[in-house]
């Protein structure tokens, strides 16, 4: 199976992809109707959601034309043929749908390339917030507002600042607050779609606790970028995040900074997880 030509100029080629698909929802995002209909799971489908995969899938096969896709739009490719996928694009093209109904702008573009079951690209856009993120293993990880030059970012010490919790802005959880309790002094940050981790990336907050469901897609190209930011994403043993597994479904999982908040203590003392 071919590999990426030329990293840095592939990893360019992927932010373009992503803003032009930005670009694909901003153009519903303007409209009164998004043309939404429910999926069986009965998670709402806009037509900014098809209109970006569209643009990315397209965008791809010009990049990369013998790497295989998963998106969350075309994910009935069976584990039978994804298990001989040693590289391939992980795909979310509308990461956020809810948000972007809400039209809070808290929604995002994530493209990953994963390999050997390891994301080692991530660019993650927030085309309504004017934001790029963006990471390539052993590259460090950046962050872009507009059409400014990209900045260097990394995550944060918890012990010299007020201690910062992501929140899901959309999805309320029990055992988060059971968990939060345990927690002496925090602030909460919520924010939708991939942004939490990407907060965490650049320091904004220390870390995002995440007991619930989730895709390979919803993570996978913020978890490179947290990753080349300093950062962990693991799940509650401590293990990094797998990609391509039989099933689809992330386990729960929490994302850190460094050094990480010694989240361990919490649950290894409670009976979450």
């Amino acid at each position: 199976m071919e590999k990426p030509h030329s990293s840095k100029s592939f990893l360019s080629e992927i932010i373009t992809l992503a803003k032009a698909a930005g670009k694909a929802i901003m153009a519903v995002y303007s409209k009164k109707d998004f043309g939404i209909t429910y999926k069986t799971d009965n998670s709402p489908l806009t037509q900014a959601d098809t209109s970006a995969h569209d643009v990315i899938l397209a965008g791809l096969k010009t990049v990369a034309p013998n790497l295989p896709v998963l998106s969350e739009e075309s994910k009935t490719i069976s584990y039978e043929d994804r298990r001989l996928w040693s590289i391939y694009w992980l795909v979310d093209p509308l990461d956020g749908t809810k948000e972007f109904i809400k039209r809070n702008g808290e929604f995002t573009v994530n493209i990953a390339l994963i390999e050997k079951g390891e994301p080692v690209m991530g660019v993650v856009h927030a085309p309504a917030l004017g934001l790029t993120y963006f990471a390539e293993r052993g590259k460090g990880a950046f962050k872009q507002e507009g059409e400014k030059k990209p900045v260097k970012i990394t995550v944060s010490d918890y012990r010299n600042s007020k201690f910062t919790v992501a929140i899901s802005r959309s999805h309320a959880d029990e055992a988060l607050d059971h968990f939060l309790q345990k927690i002496d002094d925090y602030e909460r940050v919520r924010v939708g779609s991939s942004l939490k981790l990407c907060l965490v990336a650049e320091g904004t907050a220390h870390l995002y606790p995440r007991f619930g469901p989730t895709t390979e897609w919803d993570t996978a190209a913020a978890h490179c970028v947290v990753t080349e930011a300093g950062g962990t994403v693991t799940d509650l043993s401590g293990n990094p995040l797998k990609y391509n597994k039989p099933d689809l479904l992330n386990p729960d999982f929490i994302v850190s900074g460094k050094p990480s908040y010694p989240w361990k203590e919490i649950l290894r003392d409670d009976t979450i997880g």
